[in-house]
């Protein structure tokens, strides 16, 4: 599915025309089930008309053979019919989940403008199950549609009003219970936004949790989350009511509709238009009916609540990409010379800049905000609003997004490590360990700490790219002294491990990946001035010969750079070496070593 095209309608669509064969043979079986339930008080009649009545024990027990058949069988098409639906259903929202996850980790960006990382996850979770369940509805309806079809075409054939009020009655029940689903769909949509929110905010506070406690500001920070959760209570809470009037409503005149077939077919039978067998007949199948009109009720109510659901989750797969997408490949090999002309976005205001390849460049900052928008720009997390940036002489807006990404990487300060061990956060082949349970960490007490950190991976498998990468990012220390080495789990969002360990390991999970750019930010802020040091000339030597940009205000990473540029003001103030500039320019004096 591509971004820009979808509408609710278009995603419950497809999601029920992916899964139109499960769907077919669920309703086909389930079909099977209901006209058996149908049939068993219409059997019931007969036994009572031809073997009861007439005292025909023969009969009698043929009748009850043909009756214990029959619910085997209807009893195992329902069995199977229910799995192939609810097999659907699961299978539509696992490939609806799919769907957003790509449009969210799609290189051109977009699909998390205005949102919070837990609104997308409750997208992808609860309204793709939703929209998953309309599959299971719409084969529910079906089985509905198939039981009240063999109960009026049999009340026809005993009693042509019976018949006719089950024909004329039904389609003006379910006209009335769609227009009572009206408001439940809208306050379901309004519930799922909410909820969506509240999630959102939960995990940015609990994100966040370290930095709220030291400004002491868990207080505001609790009633914050309160407000936000009380507004998704009184969300759900109308939702509610609006269901329960739904349901409610909709079962009340189902009951009466009940009682007018119960009515009718006792009179016709107290003037002798129908037998006893038929009269139990006509009853049971009253009584039967009750399940499919019940059906239709919570039907209605799972289409509702689908295309609520439906909506939300086609404005995530159509969002605007935030850069359009370019079509040329990336330059093989890639050389790594970037060039900034003219470039005005946020801080920077018309910066011109060469960055040479092959070279470690640092670039110091006397406003944050000029940093941050020159990341997105060398990422292409966004376009300029003027001027270009351009990759061995190729505008980055003519070069596939997925193809620069991998030519290019930007290695933000605020990155986030996963949850799982520290060799699964740096090295891609860990990634099955990161999968693995807690239970399978601790078996690796019989394993040596120092090997296992110095080896990158669970398995203790020599890679001499992990080991060079942790060597320079001096991560290596932060995995010997962890309890099991680098196979120690580090917890969701690295939360187990200190600042400066954290920034260790997403420093050797950029050199690991080893792009021919590589830019980082600020990426020992949290390490002290001797292990920076270190780290400044691990950096230099794992990189030597490959285009590397640091962009921060460290002495320390500036003085082993090669070359040293300013931006002051949004553009470029000076440029030299570190030593050059400590010493001839007092701006950048100020910037770096205040």
């Amino acid at each position: 599915m591509r971004s820009g095209e979808q509408s609710g309608r278009d995603v419950l669509t497809r999601s029920v025309r992916g899964q139109a064969r499960r769907v077919g043979l669920g309703a086909a079986l389930g079909c099977v089930h209901q006209l058996g339930e149908a049939l068993v008080p219409v059997l019931i009649g007969v036994v009572i008309d031809q073997a009861v009545a007439g005292q025909d024990a023969g009969r009698l027990a043929l009748w009850l053979v043909v009756l214990a058949v029959m619910y085997v069988a209807l009893s195992w098409s329902f069995r199977l019919g229910a799995r192939a639906g609810e097999r659907g259903a699961e299978e539509a929202a696992h490939t609806l989940r799919l769907a957003i996850v790509r449009r969210v980790l799609d290189a051109r960006g977009g699909a998390e403008e205005g949102r919070l990382p837990g609104e997308l996850a409750n997208v992808a979770t609860e309204d793709a199950k939703r929209v998953g369940a309309v599959n299971m509805a719409l084969m529910s309806g079906m089985w509905a549609v198939a039981g009240i079809t063999a109960s009026a075409v049999w009340l026809l054939l005993t009693s042509v009003p019976l018949g006719l009020i089950v024909l004329l009655g039904t389609p003006v029940l379910l006209w009335l219970g769609h227009l009572l689903s009206k408001p439940l769909e809208r306050r379901s949509e309004a519930e799922q936004d909410r909820a969506a929110h509240a999630s959102g905010v939960a995990a940015d506070l609990v994100a966040g949790l370290r930095v709220l406690k030291g400004l002491g500001a868990q207080q505001a920070a609790v009633e914050r989350y309160r407000r936000t959760s009380r507004a998704s209570l009184a969300a759900t809470l109308r939702a509610a009511r609006a269901e329960s009037w739904q349901t409610g409503l909709v079962l009340a005149l189902t009951g009466g509709f009940i009682a007018l077939i119960a009515l009718v077919g006792g009179r016709l039978a107290l003037d002798g238009s129908l037998t006893l067998g038929q009269l139990v007949s006509a009853v049971g199948l009253a009584l039967f009916l009750l399940g499919p009109l019940e059906t239709f009720a919570w039907v209605n109510a799972e289409l509702a609540q689908g295309r609520a659901s439906a909506a939300r989750v086609a404005e995530v797969l159509a969002a605007r990409p935030a850069v359009v997408g370019g079509q040329d490949p990336v330059p093989d090999p890639v050389r790594g010379e970037l060039r900034l002309r003219g470039v005005r976005l946020g801080g920077p205001d018309g910066v011109d800049l060469d960055l040479t390849a092959g070279r470690l460049t640092g670039i110091a900052v006397t406003d944050p905000a000029s940093a941050e928008a020159l990341l997105r720009c060398l990422g292409r997390e966004t376009d300029p609003e003027s001027g270009s940036v351009e990759l061995d002489g190729v505008p980055l807006t003519r070069l596939d997004p997925a193809g620069l990404r991998a030519a290019v990487l930007v290695a933000a300060h605020d990155a986030v490590l996963f949850d799982g061990s520290l060799a699964a956060n740096v090295t891609p082949q860990a990634e099955a360990e990161a999968r693995s349970g807690p239970a399978e960490i601790g078996q690796a007490d019989g394993a040596d700490g120092a090997d296992g950190a110095v080896n990158g991976t669970a398995e203790g498998t020599a890679d001499l790219r992990t080991e060079r990468a942790m060597a320079a990012a001096h991560a290596d220390e932060v995995a010997r002294s962890l309890p099991h080495g680098a196979a120690t789990g580090v917890g969701e969002g690295g939360r187990s491990l200190s600042g400066g360990q954290r920034q260790r390991v997403l420093l050797a999970r950029a050199l690991r990946a080893g792009p021919p750019v590589l830019v980082v930010h600020d990426p020992t802020t949290a390490v002290d001035a001797v292990t920076e040091a270190r780290i400044a000339e691990g950096l230099r030597e794992i990189r030597r010969g490959r285009t590397t940009v640091v962009v921060t205000n460290s002495p320390a990473l500036l003085a082993v750079a090669d070359r040293v540029v300013l931006l002051d003001g949004g553009r470029v103030g000076a440029e030299g070496t570190h030593a050059e500039l400590v010493q001839a320019d007092a701006t950048y004096r100020t910037a770096v070593l205040a």
